[in-house]
């Protein structure tokens, strides 16, 4: 019997490897397309992100993107991926000015970084005041933990680590330990 089903599911193995790698290649070329070919060859895309607004990314290389990544530039937004980063499932990134990952970054699932708040007005809906919006910026091999959400105007130092689930209002210093909501620094 274990003869048996090793012939039988070994086969199932190999096309199962064979089918996740067409995967791969078919995203990455979906990407480097949307992105008019300004993308690393050694980009690993697992899933082709949804993509919003102009598209002005630029992607460094060796970088490792998980499925269902949302990336959204409007007007003169930008978004800079440095190389070595990770973007794991389901990050969201949203940028109005800019938002800046420098090389080795790791972002943790469902992460959150936007750049702009929609307008207060009395009287009138946030969604027809417009935004403000302040530039993001993440230090080289930070790490920032799972469910994060980074707001407008903040700078994380180099190797800093920001705890999962934690809300960013203020700059974290680099190599300093963040968590909370707000977020403070922890021993």
């Amino acid at each position: 019997m274990k003869k048996f089903l090793l012939f039988v599911l070994a086969p199932l193995a190999w096309l199962a490897n064979r089918l996740e790698a067409a995967r791969r290649l078919w995203a990455h070329a979906r990407l480097r397309a949307a992105l008019r070919g300004k993308l690393p060859a050694s980009v690993v895309v697992l899933g082709m992100p949804e993509l919003h607004g102009s598209a002005d990314i630029r992607l460094g290389e060796d970088l490792y993107l998980y499925r269902e990544l949302y990336l959204e530039t409007q007007g003169a937004g930008r978004i800079e991926i440095g190389a070595g980063a990770v973007l794991s499932r389901g990050v969201h990134i949203v940028a109005h000015a800019s938002v800046v990952l420098e090389d080795g970054v790791m972002v943790g699932e469902y992460t959150s970084i936007r750049d702009a708040n929609h307008r207060v007005e009395q009287g009138r809906s946030a969604r027809g005041t417009g935004h403000e919006a302040r530039p993001i910026r993440v230090g080289k091999n930070a790490w920032i933990g799972r469910g994060v959400a980074i707001l407008p105007g903040v700078t994380i130092g180099e190797g800093a680590v920001v705890g999962a689930n934690a809300v960013l209002t203020k700059n974290v210093p680099a190599g300093a330990v963040v968590a909370g909501v707000p977020a403070r620094p922890i021993a």
